[in-house]
């Protein structure tokens, strides 16, 4: 990475927008390496360098690791000519920092998703092979019953052919369940609780791995992950240093 402005490093970060940043630097709360930033346009080499805002190091370089709140009617998908996505949801700072979807969530479906420009992260969170836990909350027609939790947990084989590894139901009361999967297939929670003839009305995910959806996030609000959520991740994904 080259050296950007320092509005545009601190603000790819998530946490400030660029009118913050600013703001900060206009009282004098931003340092590099222990020097005041008088400018917003101050041209700073990340790699290397400590970037403080009031006092608290400001890690900018690297990856970006967002938890976004996902609303229903926007797509999981970095861009569509017809319809909004989840990256119309971010500023132009962030955008520019090439992050993207970490799986798919469907068009009505709701909750935790998270954003990053991590390659290696995304690919180990979305294989089986790495048995990360995704846990979806379903409203269902019908309620499920103890014949559909073995169902699950003996792996269900869907209307086409398509086998899906054993995966986890818990009855939560009338017409409310958990799922948990350790793979995404195509509209996988909906087809399985289809399968065993209870469709799904509403359909949120709550958690993936470690990373639990913070409830404070309003639809369509996200936020940077903080640095234990980071290393949550990274050790779940045998990527912790060390």
């Amino acid at each position: 990475m080259g050296a950007e402005r320092i509005d545009k490093l601190l603000a790819g970060t998530g946490r400030f927008s660029r009118k913050e940043v600013k703001e900060l630097i206009r009282r004098r709360q931003v340092s590099v390496n222990g020097t005041p930033v008088l400018r917003p346009d101050t041209k700073v080499e990340p790699e290397g360098a400590v970037i403080q805002v009031a006092g608290e190091t400001i890690p900018c370089g690297g990856y970006t690791y967002l938890m976004l709140n996902k609303p229903a009617g926007v797509l999981t998908a970095t861009e569509d000519r017809r319809q909004a996505t989840v990256m119309d949801l971010l500023p132009p700072e962030l955008r520019r920092r090439k992050l993207a979807p970490v799986g798919r969530l469907d068009r009505d479906t709701e909750g935790l998703l998270l954003l990053t420009n991590d390659g290696v992260m995304t690919h180990r969170l979305l294989s089986p092979s790495y048995h990360v836990d995704k846990v979806y909350l379903a409203e269902t027609e019908g309620t499920v019953d103890a014949s559909d939790v073995f169902a699950f947990a003996d792996g269900l084989t869907l209307g086409d052919g398509v086998r899906c590894q054993p995966a986890g139901l818990e009855n939560l009361g009338e017409h409310l369940c958990l799922v948990t999967l350790r793979e995404g297939k195509f509209h996988q929670v909906k087809r399985m609780l289809a399968q065993r003839g209870k469709p799904v009305r509403h359909l949120k995910r709550l958690s993936m791995g470690p990373l639990t959806l913070d409830e404070t996030l309003e639809p369509g609000a996200f936020r940077p992950l903080d640095s234990r959520e980071v290393a949550a991740l990274l050790e779940c994904c045998g990527l912790a240093e060390g």
